[in-house]
């Protein structure tokens, strides 16, 4: 049985990994706020049971099956998130730490059960794609809203950041997934957008969150 902290490592892998599916020590580091020596102790660990391939001062490589692994606990994490917003009426931005104690149980069993009442959905409340049972994920040709210029119409899919207080600015200013987003203007000095939304009202966003929203 993997262990909790075992589980955390791996999910920050999922989350880390690189194009070339490898990660560095130092980013391992910083991102679970654990020193390097003992990051080191566990990809060794991880090595051993073939979820990686360590090598002293290099970037770790993650095996096929230390994908699959990390990717079967973040599809609990976002299964539960799904479930906690469709059943349960949580908001999007009150999701995510209950989903990180709900992650570590191990039951396939109730994992798949919530997967057929939401009826295998694809995509968890932040537009992020749910892994298969299999580890397999959904890629998606995403882009930043920063990334737009004017007149551009796109859809809001995703967001790169789920913390509680970006999606509760998000929802204060009433910025739902699915929802058509027209670049009014952009402001030259300091890059903010001006949207103008479906039902013909304007909104500003700062550049800082334009790079958070994805789109399409």
């Amino acid at each position: 049985m993997i262990s909790l902290t075992e589980e955390n490592y791996l999910k920050a892998i999922f989350h880390l990994r690189n194009t070339d599916n490898t990660v560095t020590i130092n980013e391992l580091s910083k991102f679970l706020d654990v020193k390097m020596p003992s990051v080191n102790n566990m990809m060794k660990k991880f090595a051993q049971k073939n979820w990686v391939i360590y090598e002293t001062y290099k970037p770790v490589k993650i095996t096929a099956e230390g994908n699959k692994e990390a990717a079967l606990i973040v599809r609990k994490h976002r299964l539960t998130e799904m479930f906690l917003v469709e059943k349960m009426n949580f908001g999007w931005e009150n999701v995510h730490e209950i989903a990180e104690q709900l992650e570590h149980l191990h039951s396939d069993l109730f994992f798949d059960k919530i997967d057929e009442i939401l009826n295998y959905p694809k995509f968890d409340p932040h537009g992020e794609p749910i892994p298969d049972k299999e580890g397999n994920i959904i890629a998606l040709d995403l882009k930043k809203l920063s990334e737009c210029k004017k007149d551009d119409e796109v859809v809001f899919t995703s967001v790169t950041h789920s913390d509680d207080d970006f999606l509760s600015y998000l929802t204060s200013k009433n910025l739902e997934l699915g929802t058509t987003l027209k670049i009014f203007d952009i402001e030259n000095y300091d890059q903010s957008f001006t949207i103008l939304k479906t039902d013909g009202s304007k909104t500003v966003l700062s550049k800082i969150v334009c790079d958070k929203i994805l789109v399409k």
